[in-house]
């Protein structure tokens, strides 16, 4: 439907997106080396850490020399691993235009947290709408779907430049084209019969964004832009107290 280019929305408590570009290097890193490794490699790493319901909820087991890492840990796993490019390079897009948002609107730790609780949740959804499938679920979607909840409770009115329909760049309020993914997300759930994408995830993901940020972000962080929030280091100067004092004024 669309793509996000860009936001106009600066950071206002960290100077760093650390949480974000770490995750953004880490999904391409292991991309790169699933993506080159021999298919035998990529094979197991998919089977080995990615979530599969049927294992999740005790319907099948996987052999021993394919199991990675505990099955508890394939909740997150999954998460890091990605199935093409543009599979890749369409989460990360989405994490690079709005994650950096939601880490300064909640501080790096707790966003981190917050990144790898949506990606579960994304996981637990997808695997209760199909518990004995034994199909391999890999994809930070559900992570990212959070993040895209999460913004849209946080700055629906920030303007997002978008490609829509891939060709057509637009500034646009970021309620518009979050709100028309969201509702596509849960649209594709109840219509959709046989699909290589789990729709489920994504609604888990969107689930799990929209409540924990209401948990997980700054005490001071407005919800739905209600307010301009001036950074604490810098609201103390003369020339900011000024500028606040005479906005207020108007106000």
């Amino acid at each position: 439907m669309f793509i996000p280019l860009h936001d106009a929305n600066t950071l206002k408590h960290i100077k760093v997106q650390w949480v974000t570009l770490a995750l953004i290097a880490a999904n391409v890193a292991i991309w790169l080396f699933t993506g080159f490794a021999s298919p035998d490699i990529a094979k197991a790493a998919t089977v080995g850490l990615g979530y599969i319901p049927a294992v999740a909820f005790d319907h099948a087991i996987l052999p021993p020399e394919l199991e990675l890492i505990p099955e508890q840990l394939t909740y997150i796993s999954y998460s890091f691993l990605h199935g093409s490019f543009w599979h890749l390079a369409g989460n990360m897009i989405f994490l690079w235009v709005f994650g950096d948002n939601v880490e300064d609107a909640m501080g790096h730790l707790r966003f981190l947290i917050f990144y790898l609780a949506c990606a579960a949740f994304g996981a637990l959804c997808h695997g209760l709408l199909a518990t004995e499938s034994q199909a391999p679920l890999i994809g930070a979607s559900g992570a990212i779907s959070g993040i895209v909840a999460a913004y849209l409770v946080l700055h629906p009115r920030v303007k997002v430049w978008v490609l829509v329909f891939f060709r057509v760049p637009l500034p646009l309020p970021a309620f518009i084209p979050l709100l028309l993914w969201v509702g596509q997300q849960f649209f594709m759930l109840v219509i959709s019969t046989d699909s290589d994408v789990s729709w489920g995830a994504h609604v888990g993901g969107i689930l799990a964004g929209a409540i924990l940020v209401l948990l997980l972000k700054r005490r001071d962080v407005p919800l739905f832009d209600r307010e301009i929030v001036t950074p604490r280091a810098v609201r103390s100067t003369p020339a900011i107290r000024r500028t606040i004092a005479a906005e207020d004024s108007h106000s």
